[in-house]
């Protein structure tokens, strides 16, 4: 089944002191880079945020900003949605993920297939706790489910009335990086330490 993909790449990073998160390496490539990788296979893929050098290049690869920049997670999935081609599936990732892999999106995916009704599919981290940028969402569903005023809005309250099901992340499948001990600890992990 053909699936399109879209990874939310603003944000403000405070607990970072403002760097551009998605462009932070680890591992020899950025996050960015990782989440694109993951994403490998889709029909087409939107990045949304601001525009950035040194991306793969990949020839269905489009860049969109929310608006106005910094509105928030539903707004930039909005305007990543508004720029898809028509597609059953859209897998929705954030460009911080440490632990996101082709698997993680093939195992949400086939999730998402074999659930019948289901609108989505999402990853749950260690402690149980849903992972909504890390998931496979049927994309009519996706769309039906946002506000008509995206900006600021909750991404929880957004998507947590959706059916969905809930698939156990492997170690460090769900890492992402807030902080800079998350950052330390991904860079010590990806050295083997």
């Amino acid at each position: 089944m053909a699936f399109a993909g879209i990874v939310l790449a603003g944000g403000d990073a405070r607990r970072l002191s403002g760097v551009d998160k998605p462009m932070l390496p680890v591992g020899g490539t950025t996050l960015l880079a990782k989440a694109l990788g993951a994403l490998a296979g889709a029909r087409a893929v939107v990045v949304v945020g601001p525009e950035r050098t040194g991306l793969p290049e990949l020839p269905a690869l489009t860049r969109v900003r929310e608006r106005p920049a910094g509105s928030g997670p539903v707004a930039a999935l909005a305007a990543g949605l508004a720029a898809l081609p028509a597609v059953e599936v859209v897998v929705a990732l954030a460009a911080d993920l440490t632990g996101v892999s082709v698997s993680t999106v093939d195992k949400l995916r086939g999730a998402l297939a074999s659930a019948g009704g289901a609108d989505g599919a999402v990853l749950l981290d260690g402690g149980g706790h849903r992972q909504w940028l890390i998931g496979a969402w049927r994309t009519e569903s996706l769309r039906a489910a946002l506000p008509a005023d995206p900006i600021g809005a909750s991404l929880r309250r957004t998507l947590g009335g959706l059916s969905l099901v809930e698939v156990g992340a492997e170690p460090g499948e769900s890492g992402d990086v807030d902080t800079p001990a998350d950052l330390d600890r991904a860079r010590r992990a990806a050295r083997g330490h």
